[in-house]
């Protein structure tokens, strides 16, 4: 599922019992991918060729092998956890946490996305990637890496930025890396036509701002690099429509926000960890 180990050749076609058969995700980014059942992927194993398992012959009866859990390995959380010290390798990094939202977001718009952009897309899998999952600083140096080279470089170059994306953005796989990879970028808001709705959750809890046009056809009017300014942000605890000005062009867009009045409490918390740590 996570495209690594056994990745294709160029060109190929491999079958997989995964649900996922985006741009990549079998580890070679030329290579097609079939999804099939873990039967037809048994049958096709054994024939060669893509094959229909109900045309094999199978003995009757299978045995079985008793199963059961170990769960040696874990502990409870200690009474103590002040005491506790949290030992971690030089690829282990702690997981950062947002600011609270800015009354006015004033960035630059960092890249401009189609329709149907998913997670992978966002946070690519695979190999190269997968051993700095724990890594944030250096997971967000591949971020939109197969749309826009070097995008981390970019944000620091302008201290953050807005993303610009067309339908169903974020669709696909729920990982968090992709809401949380971007925050840690300085990403502070995502404008698009449509939202996934994992995808949705996830940019609430990390303190990214999700953002739908009233009209669509704004989406064509704004360019990479314009400058968008979003004022009183905390005008959605009355109302979830916002306006956005484009310093650049010289013209605004009606908004709104696809969230609720709680989501509205942890993005002005900068995220959910924030705001449970505001709670207590």
């Amino acid at each position: 599922c996570i495209g690594m180990g056994q990745s294709p050749k160029s060109d190929a076609v491999s079958l997989r019992t995964f649900n996922r058969n985006f741009y990549g995700r079998s580890g070679t980014l030329s290579a097609g991918i079939y999804l099939v059942s873990p039967e037809v992927a048994a049958a096709s194993a054994i024939t060669g060729v893509i094959t229909d398992p109900t045309t094999l012959d199978y003995a009757d009866e299978f045995e079985k092998e008793q199963s059961y859990i170990d769960d040696s390995l874990i502990y409870a959380p200690s009474k103590n956890p002040e005491n506790v010290e949290i030992v971690r390798g030089p690829n282990i990094k702690p997981l950062p946490v947002n600011t609270p939202m800015d009354q006015t977001i004033d960035k630059k718009v960092v890249i401009k996305l189609p329709d149907n952009i998913t997670t992978d897309h966002i946070a690519p899998a695979g190999a190269k990637v997968l051993p700095y999952r724990s890594n944030i600083e250096k997971l967000s140096t591949f971020i939109f890496e197969n749309n826009k080279p070097h995008f981390d470089e970019v944000c620091k170059e302008n201290n953050g930025g807005i993303i610009v994306a067309g339908e169903n953005y974020g669709q696909g796989s729920s990982r968090e890396h992709a809401a949380l990879a971007p925050m840690y970028l300085g990403i502070k808001a995502v404008l698009a036509k449509s939202f996934a709705r994992i995808h949705l959750a996830n940019l609430v809890n990390f303190g990214l701002l999700p953002l739908v046009f009233d009209d669509k056809s704004d989406y064509d009017k704004i360019d990479e690099m314009d400058e968008l300014k979003i004022e009183n942000v905390d005008s959605l605890y009355n109302s979830f429509d916002l306006t956005i000005e484009n310093v650049t062009k010289k013209e605004t867009y009606k908004v709104h926000a696809p969230i609720s009045k709680e989501d509205v409490e942890i993005l002005m918390a900068g995220g959910a960890l924030n705001y449970i740590r505001n709670q207590q």
